[in-house]
C-alpha cells in the first residue's frame, strides 16, 4: 500500500514538473484571421459597360452615315480605345464573347452572363442595319491599330485573299476549342490585351508590337486577317441596310478613294468579260464546283489526322505528358501540376485512359475543323471564280470598316479650285453617302 502511494506521488510531481517545463500555450487571446477576397467590380460596371458599348455603336453609325466625318469618328476611336482598352483592360471582349457563346451553347451547364450575350449581339446588329461600324470607331483592337496606320501600302489582291482565310480558319478553331471547354483561344493569344493591362505575356506582347509595326504600312493587319469577330461582321455587312456608298451619278473616277484606303475596300471598275474570257471563266467556276467536295474531303481527312497536336491545348493531356516524361527521365524538372497530381496520390492510369478518350473527340474535332476550312477554302474559290462587271469604283461591303478615310480625299463638290486634290485633304463631301 505504501508503495502505491509512493509511486503516485511520484507520478503527480512528474507530471506537475512537465507542466511546468512544457507550459500549455494560451490561444484565447488569439484572433483567427478571416480569407479576404478582393471585391469585383460589380454587376453595376458591367452595364455601364453595355451602355457605353450602346451609345458608342450609335455614335460611329451617326458619325460615318450622316455626318460623315472621320474626324469625330478619330475622336470616338481614342475614347473606346481609352475606355474598353485601358480602363476596362479589354475585358468583356466583343471578339472574345464569341468563346463564350459557343460554350453556353455545347455545354448547358455553363451559365453565360447576360451583358457577355449582349456584348456579341449588339455589334452585330448594328452591322446587319449600318455596315461594320463596331470595326469603325468602338472596337479597341482596332483603334490601337488605326492611330499607327500612318503610311499605307497597298498588298497585292491575292496576298490580300489569301491571308484573309486565316479569321475563318481561327474561327473555327477558336469554336471548337471554346465549345468543348479546352481552351479560350481569342483571349489567351490576344496580342494587344498585354498593352491594355500594362503587362502580360512577353510573347504575345512582341507578337502584338510585330502586328502595329506591320500595321503602321499595312491597315489594322489583325482586323484584317486574324479576328475572327470581324469574318462574322464581314458576312452581316454584306447584308447591311445602310452602308457607306459611292453614287455612281456623282463619281468622276478619279480613283483618290481606291487609293485613300488602306484595307482594299473601294473596288475598281470591273469590264464586262470578252465572250471568250466569260467561257473560260464558266469552265473554271465548274471545275471549281466540282472540287468542292473533294477539298472538303482532303482537308476533313487531314485534320481528324491532327488529333495528337490539338490535344495538347489540353491540360490533362499535358499533365499526362508531362508525367511520362518524368517516368522516362526525359524531364529536368517537375511542375506544379505534376507535383500536386502526385502528393495527391492520383492513378496514373485513370489519367492517361481519360487522355486517350479525349484525343479521340479531337480526332472528330479536327475531322469537323478540316472539313471548315475546305468549306471556307472552297466558298473563297467559288467567289472569286464569278465575274461581277461594274463601271464606277464602289465600296465593298464586306470588308469596308467605315473608318471615313475616303470621305478627306474625296475630290467632289468640296474641293478647292485649282488645288491638287492629290495632295490635299478636302473636307468631308456628297460623294460617299448612304442610300
Amino acid at each position: 500500500m505504501v508503495r502505491i502511494l509512493v509511486i503516485g506521488l511520484v507520478l503527480v510531481v512528474s507530471s506537475n514538473a512537465t507542466a511546468e517545463l512544457i507550459p500549455t500555450p494560451d490561444f484565447t487571446s488569439h484572433a483567427i484571421p478571416t480569407t479576404e477576397v478582393p471585391p469585383g467590380d460589380g454587376a453595376g460596371w458591367e452595364y455601364v459597360d453595355v451602355a457605353a458599348l450602346a451609345i458608342a455603336l450609335g455614335l460611329a453609325s451617326y458619325f460615318a452615315l450622316v455626318t460623315r466625318s472621320r474626324k469625330h469618328l478619330f475622336a470616338l476611336s481614342f475614347a473606346s480605345l481609352v475606355w474598353f482598352g485601358f480602363v476596362r483592360q479589354g475585358c468583356v471582349c466583343s471578339i472574345g464573347a464569341t468563346q463564350n457563346v459557343s460554350l453556353a451553347l455545347f455545354d448547358p451547364a455553363y451559365v453565360i452572363p447576360i451583358t457577355v450575350v449582349v456584348f456579341f449581339l449588339l455589334p452585330l446588329l448594328f452591322t446587319l442595319f449600318f455596315g461594320r461600324t463596331f470595326c469603325a470607331a468602338v472596337c479597341p483592337l482596332g483603334a490601337i491599330q488605326e492611330f499607327v496606320s500612318i503610311k499605307n501600302v497597298q498588298i497585292p489582291r491575292w496576298v490580300d485573299h489569301s491571308l484573309g482565310l486565316l479569321a475563318w480558319i481561327y474561327l473555327g478553331a477558336a469554336v471548337i476549342f471554346s465549345a468543348t471547354g479546352t481552351a479560350f483561344l481569342i483571349c489567351r493569344y490576344d496580342p494587344f490585351v498585354g498593352f491594355f493591362r500594362l503587362g502580360g505575356n512577353a510573347n504575345m506582347m512582341i507578337a502584338g508590337g510585330v502586328l502595329l509595326l506591320i500595321g503602321v504600312f499595312i491597315g489594322r493587319p489583325y482586323c484584317r486577317f486574324l479576328c475572327p469577330y470581324g469574318a462574322v461582321l464581314s458576312v452581316f455587312s454584306r447584308f447591311s441596310r445602310f452602308h457607306v456608298r459611292i453614287p455612281p451619278t456623282q463619281c468622276i473616277t478619279c480613283g483618290l478613294c481606291s487609293e485613300a484606303c488602306p484595307y482594299g475596300a473601294i473596288e475598281a471598275p470591273v469590264a464586262p468579260a470578252l465572250p471568250s474570257e466569260a467561257s473560260r471563266g464558266r469552265s473554271r467556276l465548274g471545275w471549281i464546283l466540282l472540287a468542292s467536295p473533294l477539298i472538303v474531303a482532303v482537308f476533313a481527312a487531314t485534320g481528324s489526322m491532327m488529333r495528337v497536336p490539338l490535344s495538347q491545348m489540353d491540360l490533362d493531356v499535358q499533365l499526362a505528358q508531362q508525367l511520362r516524361m518524368e517516368t522516362l527521365g526525359l524531364a529536368t524538372t517537375t511542375t506544379d501540376a505534376s507535383d500536386a497530381f502526385r502528393n495527391a496520390r492520383r492513378d496514373e492510369r485513370v489519367l492517361f485512359e481519360s487522355v486517350l478518350v479525349k484525343q479521340q473527340q479531337f480526332g472528330r474535332l479536327g475531322l469537323l475543323l478540316g472539313a471548315w476550312i475546305g468549306v471556307v477554302i472552297s466558298v473563297k474559290l467559288v467567289s472569286l471564280a464569278i465575274r461581277r462587271p461594274h463601271a464606277d469604283y464602289r465600296a465593298d461591303t464586306k470588308n469596308c470598316v467605315s473608318c471615313g478615310r475616303c470621305f478627306w480625299y474625296c475630290p467632289v463638290g468640296d474641293a478647292p479650285a485649282g488645288k491638287n486634290v492629290a495632295n490635299e485633304q478636302p473636307e468631308p463631301s456628297q460623294l460617299v453617302q448612304i442610300t
